[in-house]
């Protein structure tokens, strides 16, 4: 532990979000953060949480109950309800080895008020409370309010953390549970799943380093990592997707096919991103069929991402011509991005192939990757179902 980076990451949060913390004398090794918004179900988290299988050490359960100055009555009556009720069963479970510990925030400020803000309060106590005592290896687990989990789930995550004390970051695996006899929500969030693992699957085909699932509810970080990478960003929809990508980069990443989250499926315009909105685009289909990036935009970007390598020490010109023969949508997308000048951007600042490459992808990033997606569909590539698709990947 690097204490003077935390010390200097914690001074600089906001006091008014740093209005609780754990009891002085837990001492725990891992942290769980739930942020919750109008949840009347959250206790199904909870008890899932409370049977999984214990594992070596302490857990705590951080619950970020949160609203903001343009929540809705019902939203923030459901809050309080379910923080009153959250403090009752901390009061019934807690006990010396598992600790629940709820927080209500209300009236957050409408630029931040939200998910990414809610997760960031929970993350950085969970930080604070590992500066506290001295525990580098400390982990924080990042969970939804809509979640179970499988029995195992503190076990495997621990046993991988304590595996390899480099480790930055688990991705964990994750099937959404249907609580209803509804056959057409079962239909659709089985092909958003099919998409999340196609999408997957061709980045890793590209040769793109950095490829895992980015679900807010599947995963965990160290708690040094996420003091190196900045924190959790405030954003009110995707923060899973950027602060992952900052953890991805710092490499040691590990997948816990083994462990599952069931997030629950349904409906949702809450966030601009993520299962609720994919669901309510899929039903807006006419043929209530999800249709995805054609595989034909990533065999392109693959043939780019294979030659990363020659970019290495080659001035603007022979870097020209390097790419002169690539597709010509993905020529056009280069050239709009810029890409000659990133590539003289990384020669300028590597003296090797190995650092060359870790700039490139910099530079080439996933948001890039999904600009480029965005660029070339539906023309030149045509969106494609993902129903022919899911057999292949």
């Amino acid at each position: 532990m690097n204490r003077h980076n935390w010390d200097t990451y914690i001074g600089r949060q906001k006091p008014e979000y740093r209005i609780a913390s754990l009891p002085i004398d837990f001492e725990a090794d891992m942290v769980v953060v739930i942020p919750c918004y109008n949840e009347p179900d959250l206790f199904t988290t909870l008890h899932s949480l409370l049977t999984a299988i214990q594992p070596e050490g302490k857990i705590a359960v951080v619950v970020v109950f949160n609203s903001g100055e343009r929540s809705t009555e019902e939203g923030i009556r459901q809050n309080r309800i379910s923080f009153t009720q959250a403090k009752e069963f901390a009061a019934i479970n807690n006990t010396h080895e598992r600790h629940f510990l709820p927080l209500l925030f209300e009236g957050l400020p409408r630029k931040h008020a939200g998910v990414g803000l809610a997760r960031k309060i929970g993350m950085d106590l969970a930080v604070e409370h590992f500066f506290l005592h001295d525990k580098a290896g400390g982990v924080i687990i990042s969970l939804d309010a809509d979640c179970t989990v499988s029995a195992n789930f503190f076990t495997v995550i621990s046993a991988a953390f304590t595996a390899n004390d480099r480790l930055n970051a688990t991705v964990h695996h994750f099937h959404h549970r249907v609580e209803e006899n509804n056959p057409i929500l079962e239909g659709a969030v089985r092909q958003y799943e099919g998409y999340l693992h196609y999408y997957r699957a061709m980045l890793r085909y590209t040769g793109f380093p950095w490829y895992f699932h980015t679900i807010g509810s599947a995963f965990a970080v160290s708690a040094d990592a996420y003091v190196r990478v900045g924190g959790m960003g405030r954003q009110q929809g995707g923060e899973d997707f950027y602060f992952l990508q900052k953890v991805f980069s710092l490499g040691r990443i590990e997948e816990l096919n083994e462990v599952c989250v069931y997030p629950l499926a349904r409906y949702s315009d809450r966030v601009p991103f993520g299962t609720g909105p994919a669901l309510e685009k899929i039903m807006s289909e006419p043929d209530d069929e999800l249709r995805v990036y054609s595989p034909d935009a990533f065999e392109i970007l693959k043939q780019l991402f294979d030659r990363k390598d020659a970019f290495f020490r080659k001035d603007t010109k022979q870097a020209g011509a390097i790419i002169a023969d690539l597709h010509p949508a993905l020529q056009r997308f280069l050239y709009e991005v810029k890409f000659l000048d990133d590539v003289a951007d990384c020669n300028n600042n590597s003296a090797s192939v190995a650092t060359f490459v870790k700039r490139f992808f910099h530079h080439f990033s996933a948001f890039r990757i999904v600009k480029f997606l965005n660029f070339v569909h539906p023309d030149p590539f045509p969106l494609v179902k993902i129903s022919v698709l899911s057999d292949r990947y």
